[in-house]
């Protein structure tokens, strides 16, 4: 955003005195010899104007644009100067307290509890925020009428790693199950960098959240009349048969295991990369690289690799994390691998946080049918932000997207770039804790009671997390740390879809896949005649 800026004239009043000799005794004489002594002085006033104006332009010569401000006030308005804009507002930084932390092992108290972005002078307003957040309506709509009682709430239980209860801007965590790796552990971290940003604006709250992958309430248990409100469980994907409130994924704070960087830092690597080889010079081929062991259908993939019978123009690898691990991942790195015009998507046991790391490369990202979205795929169009691919034919179905790209350079470099500058753009972290914000806020309102804080539960603060942690782990918290409260507030959320308008994007989408397989029936039938 850019910061709004002005110029701040101020007048300061010359004062002339003019004394008149009383060279003319008499007052009529007086009189006429006054005026013409009047006449004879403007007259040459503004003789020498002119000439101290033409001398300036002629000093001025060919720097005359530098001075064209100065040049233009002082003919416009010669009594007013311009001054240096007002100094930008102080940043306020809250320090991590790690020497107090270890000695008292409680959370500061200091943080601050307010934050005013919008009484910065000259602020401009913030920006609606992107699409995909209108689909928070849609995730939050099976509570609309009925809100979320404390017995809904604690029927979410069932399968939740952990209860996150906010009061007063203050997170507290009642842990039931250790999560995989460090989902739960990055997901806490950034929820606590968003109370960081957004100082007393996040409101009170309860929530139970699952850290596993798969959804698993299931819409068709809450579908009829008498039918009970669904427990809200949040989670970081979904999909059509289930009503779980998707939630941004612990890897945009980083993922340590596998030594994937915080998402600020790599999304600029990744845009870096994009600028090291133009789309026309890279492989022409479609590239899959991941671990092929948590899926059927990844294994499927495998088939379409290059053999010397058949070049299904894709090149597909398996990544053994194993040997990256021992290797210190030397061949994994992301802002690295943008060197093929065409990138594979596939979901893995569900979906995948690969998907963002292919979005942002500028290759066309070919997308095999997907079961499961995340928090931002639903805004992703066909054949604008990617070429669909079918699961049930992956290799006949990847072999046409290449050829068709490779024969239709423009509209395939397109393509990539449409779906790289969504990425840039709507996908930066400014945006995703704009998201969680809006969604928590959102959540927030349909609570039927007033939060508590349990009696097992133990307040989280960044010192909790950070000062105790090592190695990559306290790293990407130290590099994914909120500095300090945002100078803006979250940006204006949408209104949500109306169903007209909610059938029509879903039509637009479906018609978009329906007209990439067409085409594709085409061109295998076409294939065939010539065989």
């Amino acid at each position: 955003m850019r910061d709004s800026r002005r110029w701040k004239l101020y007048s300061h009043l010359s004062e002339s005195i003019l004394f008149l000799p009383p060279f003319m005794k008499s007052p009529a004489r007086s009189s006429s010899a006054a005026l013409v002594f009047l006449l004879l002085f403007f007259v040459g006033a503004f003789v020498c104007t002119r000439l101290l104006n033409s001398t300036t332009q002629t000093q001025v010569g060919t720097s005359a644009q530098d001075s064209i401000l100065t040049t233009r006030a002082s003919q416009l308005y010669p009594h007013q100067t311009p001054v240096l804009p007002e100094k930008p507002p102080e940043i306020l930084e809250i320090p991590l307290n790690c020497t107090a932390f270890d000695l008292t092992r409680t959370c500061p108290s200091s943080y601050p509890t307010t934050s005013s972005p919008d009484q910065v002078p000259d602020r401009p307003s913030p920006p609606t925020c992107p699409d995909h957040f209108r689909w928070i309506h849609e995730d939050l709509r099976p509570w609309a009428h009925t809100g979320i009682t404390r017995d809904t709430l604690q029927k979410a239980r069932r399968t939740a790693s952990f209860k996150l209860v906010i009061v007063n801007g203050k997170a507290y965590l009642e842990t039931y199950v250790k999560s995989f790796q460090s989902r739960d552990t990055f997901t806490l971290w950034g929820i606590l960098q968003l109370l960081r940003r957004y100082p007393g604006k996040v409101p009170d709250l309860e929530l139970m959240f699952d850290c596993v992958d798969w959804p698993v309430i299931l819409s068709r248990f809450y579908s009829g009349p008498n039918s009970s409100a669904p427990p809200p469980l949040f989670r970081y994907c979904g999909d059509d048969r289930s009503l779980d409130i998707v939630f941004p994924d612990w890897s945009f704070w980083g993922w340590p295991e596998i030594n994937i960087a915080p998402w600020g830092n790599l999304l600029k690597q990744l845009e870096e990369g994009n600028k090291r080889s133009r789309w026309v010079d890279r492989q022409p081929y479609a590239y899959w690289k991941g671990n092929p062991a948590v899926a059927a259908t990844r294994q499927d993939l495998l088939k379409c690799n290059v053999s010397e019978e058949q070049d299904w123009n894709a090149r597909v690898y398996a990544q053994d994390w194993s040997r990256e691990v021992k290797d210190g991942f030397k061949q994994s790195d992301l802002a690295s691998q943008c060197v093929h015009r065409y990138k594979i998507y596939i979901e893995g046991s569900a979906w995948s946080v690969s998907n963002k790391y292919i979005l942002a490369c500028d290759s066309v990202t070919l997308i095999v049918k997907p079961r499961y979205y995340d928090f931002f795929t639903r805004g992703l169009m066909p054949v604008h932000h990617y070429w669909p691919i079918k699961d049930n034919d992956k290799c006949r179905s990847i072999k046409y997207a290449v050829d068709w790209g490779n024969s239709h350079k423009q509209k395939a470099q397109a393509i990539g770039k449409a779906a790289s500058n969504l990425i840039q753009e709507d996908l930066k972290m400014d945006y995703v804790y704009d998201y969680m914000f809006h969604l928590l806020s959102e959540y927030a309102k349909l609570l039927q009671f007033k939060p508590t804080i349990p009696r097992k539960a133990i307040e989280l603060c960044s010192e909790a997390m950070a000062c105790q942690a090592k190695g990559l782990e306290k790293q990407f918290m130290m590099e994914s740390m909120v500095k300090g409260p945002a100078i803006t507030s979250p940006c204006t959320m949408p209104p949500p879809y109306d169903p007209p308008s909610l059938f029509s994007v879903l039509r637009r989408q479906s018609n978009s896949i329906k007209q990439v397989e067409k085409w594709e029936k085409g061109y295998w039938e076409n294939q065939h005649k010539q065989s």
